[in-house]
């Protein structure tokens, strides 16, 4: 199967007034078409910092990272990824169809098949009703819903998606959950961040923990937890052993 995301040896140092940081520190890691892997690690792990040069926002120091057979380094791999970031920065002032409207362009879009997709995407999130009121009086969950239907609108190969869960509550989490489900089944590969465990369990085929910019463990969740012990514990024990 082919790879929608490889990266070898990447490595990201930082300079600081008290010398170097090494934010990551040669990760290897690739991630199949098609595929949902949880990236996962504690604050400060460098799990932003990889997305980052995934999506271009920052060179790395070291190693290499490719998407979908691309350099990340040329523009043209970025065009097939969507991001959602942890908070999601917007217009407030615009409502959340000129959002939208203003994205699909940037990618190219318009005429009737800019408008029918903002329709079939703003449906699918349950925010139809909200689509003509002003982003500054949206919700968290729905400031993340909104963020989502951004990330989605010019249909791309590969979601990048940052905490997609946070601060929402319980029946935001699931529908988030369910999109996810249904992403992945129209062939869709998504690599996510989260501290909501409980949500990796559920919807990934293969979980990466990091920390301190090094990888510790990548696999089936079948194949690293032990019978009897949830992904929440193995992570605490994981991460517990580096400390």
């Amino acid at each position: 199967m082919a790879l929608a995301i490889e990266i070898e040896n990447l490595r990201v140092r930082y300079k600081t007034r008290t010398g170097p940081v090494d934010a990551v520190s040669d990760l290897s890691l690739a991630v199949k078409e098609g595929e949902v892997l949880g990236f996962l690690g504690p604050n400060g792990a460098g799990k932003t910092t990889t997305m980052h040069v995934l999506l271009g926002f920052i060179e790395a120091t070291g190693g290499t990272a490719r998407i979908l057979g691309t350099d990340v380094r040329r523009s043209i791999a970025r065009r097939r990824i969507g991001y959602l970031p942890e908070n999601p920065q917007m217009y407030r002032f615009l409502t959340g169809y000129e959002l939208l409207y203003m994205a699909g362009r940037i990618f190219g879009m318009e005429g009737s098949r800019l408008r029918r997709r903002i329709g079939e995407l703003l449906e699918m999130m349950g925010l139809t009703a909200a689509a003509r009121r002003r982003i500054s009086t949206y919700s968290r969950g729905m400031l993340q819903r909104i963020g989502l239907v951004e990330a989605l609108i010019h249909d791309p190969d590969l979601l990048l998606l940052d905490e997609p869960t946070g601060g929402m509550d319980p029946l935001g989490r699931v529908e988030i959950r369910e999109q996810i489900r249904k992403l992945k089944a129209a062939g869709k590969t998504i690599f996510f961040s989260s501290h909501e465990l409980s949500e990796v369990e559920r919807v990934c085929d293969r979980i990466v923990i990091i920390h301190n910019g090094r990888k510790l463990v990548e696999g089936r969740l079948e194949d690293l937890i032990p019978e009897g012990t949830g992904l929440e514990e193995y992570f605490l024990r994981t991460i517990g052993r580096e400390q």
